[in-house]
């Protein structure tokens, strides 16, 4: 066991001034730090009167392009004091770390060239208190902040974030599909196959700012299943994630009603990665050709999500073993002689349609026959509904004559009667 050292009597405790310093300071600065917590920044308002500044703030115009995080909130009049501001956008604006600008603005007030209020004008709901909007370069026309997001700054500082920040959206239903990736005018979707390791992140991390314009998304292959897309993709192996870009054709999902157009059926168009697996190279590489509309393909019918199931997984295995099969076939015809094209009919229905395609042929180079230009078709077929018309006309049974021919029958049935009649009468004497 260690002994321990006993302390010599010569030892003298340390100077009160040594200590005395350090604890002045500590208390100095904990009296900064309590006295800095209290005091708030002031918060710019906008002048409604300042159309341009009004433009601004709602549309994102001018040199700045800047965001902005509003609250509605009334003007003092008359000298009279102000509401307090909204303890919740109050701490988000002192966070300050959402990419937006706070400023205070009257809803209350009636924009001339429309004569609504500003809530009327953007369908804000003034019920719903606080009323905060978003608007600006990146955000668009003013967008109000749900109440979920509002319950205190954190939330409304994350919910910014989100708004306006690059990041990947996440998708878990076919609804969110549609809106959050097809209806865009290129989208990159991550399919991961299980959780995305590190480099993952960083190459979508490094997408996002290299492409601000293309719209990223992830989602969960491993649970989930995408119908029309799959065959599309190199099959899914659990762990491997799989990459694809759509590009948006046309149409849209606005249905349209009095005042607006329907944008018609959503038509996107796909480039996906071959090989299983992903790297910022080939993922980046795979978006540089998507936005030079490099080997696109078109497909019939759009995404969408179900749980991922045996059953689903084996129809989209039938899918593509069917497409290998006409893959092989195809090639099987394009490896043929070329003077099999026109072999003798064997019977079948490929056969018969060669040899009649054949005997068109001879007959044209025999009689010296051209084809028809589309013109000339087209006035065939005007010729040919003029005679049909024609002949209907000859055909047409006016109301007047029908009577007659009516009458004519039914006079003509009186005479049989009456013959018939007459007939029998000669049968019974006939009889006597």
């Amino acid at each position: 066991m260690a002994k321990v050292p006993k302390k010599s009597k010569t030892d003298k405790p340390p100077a009160v001034d040594k200590l005395l310093m350090p604890a002045v300071g500590v208390a100095l600065a904990m009296m900064a730090y309590y006295s800095m917590k209290g005091v708030t920044s002031e918060i710019a308002r906008v002048d409604v009167n300042d159309a341009l500044a009004l433009r601004e703030v709602f549309f994102g115009e001018g040199a700045s392009g800047k965001d902005y995080a509003v609250l509605c909130h009334p003007e003092a009049k008359d000298g009279s004091v102000s509401l307090p501001i909204s303890s919740v956008f109050q701490d988000s604006h002192d966070d300050g770390s959402a990419p937006v600008d706070y400023v205070l603005m009257d809803c209350d007030y009636v924009l001339p060239e429309s004569g609504k209020t500003i809530y009327d004008k953007f369908k804000l709901d003034k019920k719903k208190r606080p009323t905060v909007f978003v608007s600006g370069g990146k955000a668009g026309a003013p967008k109000q902040v749900p109440q979920k997001h509002l319950k205190t700054g954190t939330m409304l500082t994350k919910l910014l974030k989100q708004m306006l920040e690059p990041h990947a959206a996440k998708i878990e239903k076919t609804k969110e599909l549609k809106e959050k990736c097809l209806n865009k005018d290129y989208c990159a979707l991550l399919l991961k196959g299980g959780k995305p390791e590190p480099y993952v992140k960083h190459a979508m991390a490094n997408l996002l700012g290299k492409y601000p314009n293309v719209q990223f998304a992830s989602v969960d292959s491993s649970v989930l299943f995408l119908i029309n897309l799959e065959e599309h993709l190199p099959e899914y192996v659990s762990g491997e994630h799989r990459f694809v870009v759509f590009k948006k054709v046309s149409g849209g999902l606005a249905v349209g009603d009095n005042n607006t157009k329907s944008e018609g059926r959503l038509k996107t168009s796909i480039l996906a990665l071959d090989s299983p697996g992903v790297s910022f190279g080939s993922m980046d590489s795979l978006v540089g050709d998507a936005l030079k509309n490099k080997n696109m393909k078109s497909i019939s019918t759009l995404p969408s999500i179900k749980t991922r199931t045996k059953k689903l997984e084996e129809q989209e295995r039938a899918k593509r073993d069917r497409k290998k099969d006409q893959a092989r076939r195809k090639t099987q015809e394009d490896q043929k002689p070329p003077q099999e094209t026109f072999s003798a009919n064997d019977g079948s229905k490929e056969g018969r349609r060669l040899e009649r395609e054949r005997r068109r042929q001879e007959h044209n180079e025999a009689n010296n026959v051209k084809p028809k230009t589309p013109e000339e078709l087209a006035e065939m077929e005007r010729k040919r509904r003029e005679r049909m018309e024609e002949e209907a006309a000859k055909w047409n049974i006016g109301e007047g004559e029908e009577e007659d021919i009516t009458d004519e029958n039914d006079e003509e049935g009186d005479t049989e009667e009456d013959y018939g009649e007459e007939e029998d009468d000669e049968e019974v004497m006939d009889l006597d």
